[in-house]
């Protein structure tokens, strides 16, 4: 159970509670299990309005606890605790985090194959059947699930959270609070090779990828990613990136601080792109072009050229219907001809 005491020491790591001096004792030990929408919270629960469209259902909220704007405050029923904040969202993401299960595995697993060089941290938790090569470094407070692989001469920092079936390939170095979710793969061998005279008699002659794969501070990555060393240089992973499940992030790839990439983009080797990008799902980037700071990509954005000023930009064309779809598609073709 999660006091509100507690919520308001977690929230305030990122805004303050406004009227926080307003709450009296008995509200400041009222506890919660969990969170909930405005409609379908309960007075254990904690809920928020971050989205005014919403705000038909403030009123009728059970909600123990309601995370809400100056705006709205004296619309949160006398049931509930209002909590004000400049941004409810944000507040809620602080702390949703308090409310994750624990793991209930605790220090090293007996089945775990750890070499003799490896250095463990304190308080570092290896799950079963995890494999941990030698000269691996694995910081204080880390917490890596069953399955897990780490190679040889690999740098873990501190209060990482590696899930199960994560592969990390040789040489790579993870920063502190770095999340690593199901099935990643950071390190592995890159997309390259170079074709002999008939790649189909003679096939194509296979270039070792000779670099690393360097993640920052604070970088979650999601489920299924891949993540592949360099051939010379480094990938490198900036401090506060955020990456979906299913991500492809080639060969000397760099990714700027702060840049959040949704699922099933693909980005080609040696692209940079900047800090605070915002890359929609299904993206497709080429390589060797560089990606400015500040750019937003849109769903199914296609980009085959750097781009060199911030902004929003866009390719993928929405749904219509069928019939509407194949008229443009004929003219579009037209317009090529011109």
């Amino acid at each position: 159970m999660i006091t509100i005491e507690q919520l308001i020491t977690r929230i305030e790591q990122r805004q303050p509670i406004i009227n926080k001096a307003e709450l009296n004792a008995e509200q400041l030990r009222q506890e919660f299990n969990s969170v909930g929408s405005l409609t379908t919270a309960d007075h254990k629960q904690l809920s928020f309005l971050a989205d005014p469209h919403y705000i038909s259902s403030l009123a009728g909220s059970r909600a123990g606890a309601i995370l809400i704007t100056a705006e709205y405050h004296d619309q949160v029923p006398n049931t509930a605790v209002a909590l004000v904040v400049t941004n409810p969202y944000l507040a809620y993401a602080s702390a949703s985090q308090l409310f994750v299960p624990t793991s209930l595995f605790h220090g090293i697993h007996p089945s775990a194959v750890i070499a003799d060089s490896a250095v463990i941290g304190d308080g570092v938790n290896i799950g079963p059947f995890c494999v941990i090569g030698d000269n691996v470094h694995i910081g204080t407070r880390s917490s890596l699930d069953a399955h897990v692989v780490v190679e040889a001469n690999t740098e873990i920092g501190q209060d990482c959270v590696i899930k199960s079936q994560v592969v990390i390939g040789h040489d790579s170095v993870i920063g502190h609070h770095v999340r690593l979710h199901a099935g990643v793969s950071i390190g592995a061998e890159g997309f390259g090779f170079a074709p002999t005279k008939d790649p189909s008699v003679t096939g194509w002659e296979r270039i070792a990828q000779l670099g690393r794969v360097v993640i920052g501070d604070h970088v979650r990555i999601g489920s299924q990613t891949c993540i592949d060393r360099g051939a010379i240089d480094n990938t490198v992973i900036g401090n506060h990136v955020v990456i979906d499940n299913l991500v492809q992030v080639g060969h000397n790839v760099s990714i700027g601080d702060g840049t959040a990439i949704a699922a099933k983009t693909g980005i080609a080797g040696s692209t940079s792109i900047g800090k605070r990008c915002i890359i929609g799902g299904d993206v497709g980037i080429t390589g060797h072009i560089e990606i400015a700071d500040d750019v937003i990509l849109s769903g199914m954005t296609m980009v085959t050229k750097s781009i060199k000023k911030a902004g929003s930009y866009s390719s993928g064309t929405v749904a219509m219907p069928t019939t509407e779809w194949r008229r443009a598609a004929v003219r579009f073709r037209k317009l090529g001809r011109d």
